[in-house]
């Protein structure tokens, strides 16, 4: 369990340093988020893209290092250029910079230089929420649309395996739903009681997964008796499994605009960690996402 992003900071300070390729590295934005990993020790960087650019963009920010830069205008050939150096070994977390995201994500996924790992691609996002007491991550507002269960069980894998990485050895798991029913007239909940069964089965990495379970239960134990539910991670939970985007979508966006929360985010499901952020996330938003990528790399 984590308490806050400068935990994590703090944590991933004492660790070696890592390497960050950047592809596409001609966003201000971005190169403030890699200066300020630099400056905390957090990582080194390698930047791919438009050389000129990235250099009057360094000479901006006040940025003196002698990062080092592979001159590559195109910006598709940049940011397979940028994968390959983590596929080599190079480097060992990819951040996406000025490039559209499916061409980014297209990169990613090339067969030759790619990430691939044969797992579904995932997007999973933490939350520091004023009032809690740990951080909160929730899986997928970000990526897939309306998955299956097979999916759902790919997505859920993903973010266990990256918070085992961090170092949550059993994180507790909410499959969110509208109850906590098996109605077939609601998918999501059917598709809960099946993850469930699969958990108790021993499908997953080590965690606690719960569900069909509603949103008051999961977070709050006053509400979870009053509905005379009985439930192991009532007010514990580390995880959210959305049912869908629009869910996780909505959930997140209510917890920035209406509770003040920060967030950072990760993709998952390639063989390294991979910083994707919105282009309007600030500076310090992205570094959170730099610290937690080499916290889920998982290796000290």
């Amino acid at each position: 369990m984590y308490h806050s992003f400068d935990e994590i900071l703090e944590k991933v300070k004492g660790r070696k340093s890592l390497t960050i390729s950047v592809a596409v590295a001609q966003d201000k934005d971005v190169l403030e988020a890699i200066k300020l990993a630099m400056d905390a020790g957090l990582a080194n960087a390698i930047l791919v893209g438009d050389k000129r650019e990235i250099t009057e963009m360094l000479e901006e920010i006040g940025f003196s290092s002698d990062i080092p830069v592979i001159d590559e205008p195109d910006i598709n050939k940049a940011a397979l250029k940028a994968v390959s150096l983590v596929k080599r070994g190079e480097a060992q977390i990819l951040m996406k910079g000025l490039i559209n995201s499916s061409d980014f994500l297209k990169a990613v996924l090339d067969p030759g230089d790619g990430l691939r790992t044969g797992r579904l691609i995932s997007h999973l996002a933490a939350f520091e929420v004023p009032g809690q007491d740990r951080l909160i991550f929730h899986t997928d507002g970000g990526m897939n649309i309306a998955p299956d269960l097979q999916q759902k069980k790919d997505i859920l894998t993903n973010a266990i395996l990256a918070l085992n990485a961090m170092g949550i050895e059993k994180p507790n798991v909410a499959v969110l739903t509208a109850n906590e029913k098996v109605n077939p007239k609601m998918p999501a909940t059917v598709d809960a009681q099946a993850l469930v069964e699969m958990w108790e089965a021993g499908e997953f990495p080590p965690s606690v997964v719960e569900g069909p379970i509603a949103l008051d239960v999961a977070v709050s134990s006053e509400a979870a008796k009053h509905k005379g539910i009985i439930s192991k991670i009532t007010g514990q939970v580390d995880l959210f499994l959305m049912p869908n985007i629009e869910t996780g979508n909505a959930c997140g966006k209510t917890l920035i605009y209406y509770a003040g929360a920060k967030m950072a985010g990760l993709v998952l499901g390639a063989a390294n960690p991979i910083v994707m952020t919105s282009r309007a996330e600030t500076a310090i938003g992205k570094l959170n996402s730099i610290a937690l990528a080499c916290l889920a790399y998982g290796k000290e």
